[in-house]
């Protein structure tokens, strides 16, 4: 057995043995003076940690300590009562706090009592007894987050087993505490008894064994009585208030100082508050003002101080995290921050901060925003979020719009004018700089506020600047959205519809097809303006024709034969669709020009044949165009990704549709046929 272990058995046997065994008056001062400084040492170490369980001890130490004052009290008691002195601690203790007046001193020490008593030792039983309740009733909770952590990968079974471990001690921690308070107050109550027993026992004893008159007797007694009270109960309030401390004690990173100054004293300007008060009272009470005002003045000054220290801290953290920042950037592995690339981009010139700005009533992010939640509603994607910026190389009324960091569109606007849409070349005799609309390139006027009303009483559509960029980067947004879609865009639209259809999601990813095939698809629907927000439709054609097939030209033909009301319903005008069919010439030579590959299939058609069936649909929709109709080309359903193929780059804003593709319901009104 080591020394400490030995040395701590024989001081608990000892405590017990100090009922029994008198003790000389030299060695009951110096276990007097050994119990107090004991109590301080509690207190400050409760109040200087920072987890309950820094001080485990506690409940088991607060039983010795406990034990070890009644073993001084009974030690105490025995001297009274048969030599009538308790050794120059007890006595000193009396003298002082009595002052000649044993009623005094007994007053004081009821009090002291009392404070113990009713106050803390009432307070932190409580207190106790409701946090080892809670604790309690919070293990299978804290359990279960735990194992939770640990499926999931955040810790390991190392870290798992030491936070079930400290789970478990907080739990036995309360616990004891909530026994461990009942020391406390039984060590009041028996201090009270003691000094009742001492008192009126040393009185009779005084008068009959010692040869004492009544008034010697009551003084000496009563003096060495409140003495051994007070020496047993500052002692027992020390303890008490750290009892009170551990147990009210809420989760924090400092001891018990740091959180009393960082909270207290986080307000300096309250200070001066409380300093007002206090100067007031000086005035409209009859206390004076040399005494309200000169404590005033300090919480004045301590509130200065305080407030110029926080200032001189914020300034010297704001001067750290600069000095990291830039360390931050020395560092060679933060050259990697320059490669990452916003999703979508917009810059301005310096001379439109203004539609940017809040404070100067400039309302783009609320347009962007609106934007963002329209795309989603038409399109069914997420947009990501859109990077907007100033640029001093751009011309002060120009904006660039970028996707992942290339140019995609551009286009410069007046902010003191209004943007008129001129449909034609007719006179309508209002002033304007001519200018081309960003979006769909339409001839128009950029006219001042005072034209504006005339032309809306022409019949002019009339624009103000802001939306103008609204309007245009949304259908920039639109045309590139399946350059945004991306795999992990993907993913997390996989991870939105298994919410709601788990065993679809399951079906197909990954068994049937991956998220990279899922997203081609999906890429190809976007390009041909087809919204996506059915995913569920989407995954259930995908689920149904993966089985046969991995091609993404082919499973996006299935997905939108699977999507025939929505594509049915996006293109037909009051219920007709207006039709320029491809005819059988067309489909015949595209069919001869597929080349089967390992990649897929390919359209080898020849320059000549291309460059003639584009002409000949530029041609015929120029003309349906002109009658005001807005026109689809109709294919077979075997053909139609050729036909898309073909047109792709000269006629890629026109649909292109399958019959399979269309309602049965829906009146096709043929207005061209197509042909070699």
């Amino acid at each position: 057995m080591k020394l400490k272990n030995l040395v701590v058995l024989m001081a608990v046997i000892m405590i017990v043995v100090m009922m029994v065994i008198p003790l000389p008056t030299f060695m009951l001062d110096i276990l007097l003076i050994l119990n107090l400084s004991a109590s301080v040492l509690i207190l400050l170490i409760a109040m200087n940690t920072k987890e309950s369980l820094d001080f485990s001890i506690f409940p088991s130490l607060l039983l010795l300590t406990t034990l070890f004052r009644l073993s001084l009290n009974v030690s105490s008691t025995r001297s009274i009562l048969s030599k009538a002195e308790a050794g120059n601690v007890i006595e000193a203790f009396g003298s002082f706090v009595i002052g000649g007046n044993a009623v005094v001193g007994f007053i004081v020490f009821l009090i002291l009592v009392i404070i113990q008593f009713i106050v803390i030792t009432k307070g932190s039983e409580r207190v106790a007894e409701v946090a080892a309740r809670f604790t309690l009733d919070a293990m299978p909770g804290k359990q279960m987050s735990i194992d939770a952590d640990l499926n999931t990968g955040m810790i390991s079974e190392k870290e798992a087993r030491h936070r079930r471990q400290k789970v478990e001690q907080e739990a036995d921690f309360y616990g004891s505490m909530d026994g461990a308070s009942k020391f406390v107050k039984g060590d009041a109550i028996a201090g009270i008894i003691i000094l009742i027993i001492n008192v009126f026992g040393g009185f009779i004893i005084g008068m009959t064994m010692h040869g004492m008159d009544f008034n010697e007797s009551i003084n000496t007694f009563t003096l060495l009585s409140v003495g051994d009270g007070l020496v047993s109960q500052i002692p027992a309030l020390l303890i008490s208030t750290a009892t009170g401390i551990m147990v009210t004690r809420a989760a924090s990173d400092g001891n018990f100082g740091d959180d009393l100054s960082q909270q207290m004293l986080q307000f300096p300007t309250l200070l001066y508050i409380v300093a007002g008060c206090i100067a007031l009272l000086g005035v409209v009470t009859p206390i004076g003002i040399f005494l309200t005002w000169s404590i005033a003045g300090l919480l004045a000054l301590g509130g200065y101080q305080m407030q110029k220290s926080q200032t001189n801290k914020e300034a010297a953290e704001e001067n750290l995290q600069s000095e990291q920042e830039l360390e931050e950037v020395r560092k060679p592995e933060n050259v990697f921050n320059l490669l990452r690339e916003d999703p979508i981009e917009f810059e301005f010139g310096i001379g439109l901060i203004s539609l940017a700005d809040v404070n100067q009533g400039g309302d783009l992010l609320d347009r962007v925003v609106a934007i963002r939640r329209q795309i989603a509603l038409d399109m069914g994607i997420v947009v990501p979020v859109i990077r907007i910026r100033d640029n001093i190389q751009l011309r002060p009324n120009q904006y660039s719009i970028k996707i992942k960091g290339n140019e995609v569109a551009n286009g410069e606007i007046l902010l003191d004018h209004f943007l008129m849409l001129n449909p034609g070349n007719e006179e309508h005799g209002i002033d304007g700089i001519e200018t081309t609309e960003p979006t769909f390139g339409l001839p128009a006027l950029w006219i001042n506020e005072e034209m504006k009303e005339q032309a809306e009483l022409f019949g002019y559509t009339v624009v103000d600047p802001s939306s103008v960029i609204s309007t245009h980067l949304s259908e920039t947004i639109r045309k590139y959205a399946h350059e945004i879609l991306g795999r992990e865009e993907t993913k997390q639209l996989i991870d939105h519809v298994k919410e709601s259809y788990p065993s679809l999601v399951e079906e197909l990813v990954p068994q049937a097809l991956s998220v990279g095939d899922i997203q081609k698809v999906l890429q190809k629907l976007l390009k041909e303006n087809v919204s996506i927000r059915s995913l569920s439709a989407i995954f259930e054609a995908l689920a149904d024709y993966a089985v046969y097939t991995k091609n993404a030209e082919i499973l996006t033909e299935y997905v939108r034969q699977a999507l025939a009301r929505q594509l049915t319903s996006q293109h037909a005008q009051n219920g007709v669709i207006h039709a320029i069919l491809v005819g059988a010439g067309i489909e015949k030579k595209l069919a001869e020009s597929i080349q089967r590959t390992e990649q897929g299939d390919i359209l080898t058609i020849d320059p000549e044949s291309s460059q003639k069936i584009i002409h000949s649909f530029t041609e015929t929709i120029q003309q349906t165009t002109q009658m005001g109709l807005r026109p689809v080309i109709l294919s077979s359903a075997g053909i139609r990704m050729y036909v898309r193929q073909l047109t792709d780059r000269s006629l890629a804003d026109i649909p292109i549709l399958s019959y399979n593709e269309l309602e049965p319901n829906v009146d096709v009104q043929n207005i061209g046929v197509v042909n070699l």
